[in-house]
């Protein structure tokens, strides 16, 4: 009798506890992995080898404002390639899809170019998500 007591003691201070820390939020209730995700961008040589590349930079064109993603690989550990943006940025993008304009300048020719890629993120998603656009810029 007094096990039967404890146990449902002990049941009842864990549901009491399970509702003292549930975790309210206008985003509903959500399961979303753990991964991490992230959108990366290569610049290539007329050769399609990786270029080195200076001025690298993001802007939302929603917003105006520069984008860095904040993952702690976001310096390139391979010529050309860089990291746009990543699961940190979420609440930067809007649940629609944002376009990105990225630029870099080819640091051997000194050549500039951009291209667009659009992106969804915004408060509630559990992972941004690439929806269009390039994944490789090409130097002449």
């Amino acid at each position: 009798m007094m096990k039967k007591i404890m146990l449902v003691l002990l049941v009842s201070i864990a549901l009491l506890n399970c509702k003292k820390n549930k975790a309210t939020s206008d985003c509903g209730s959500k399961i979303c992995t753990e991964e991490f995700v992230s959108v990366m961008i290569k610049f290539v040589d007329n050769k399609g080898a990786g270029a080195e590349v200076k001025d690298f930079n993001v802007i939302n064109q929603r917003t105006g404002k520069r984008i860095t993603a904040n993952s702690s690989i976001s310096t390139s550990t391979t010529k050309g390639v860089f990291i746009v943006v990543d699961d940190q940025n979420k609440p930067d993008l809007s649940e629609q899809g944002d376009d990105l304009k990225i630029t870099g300048t080819s640091v051997d020719t000194q050549q500039t170019k951009s291209v667009v890629v659009k992106v969804t993120g915004g408060k509630c998603a559990c992972h941004i998500s690439k929806i269009s656009g390039a994944d490789q810029v090409a130097f002449d």
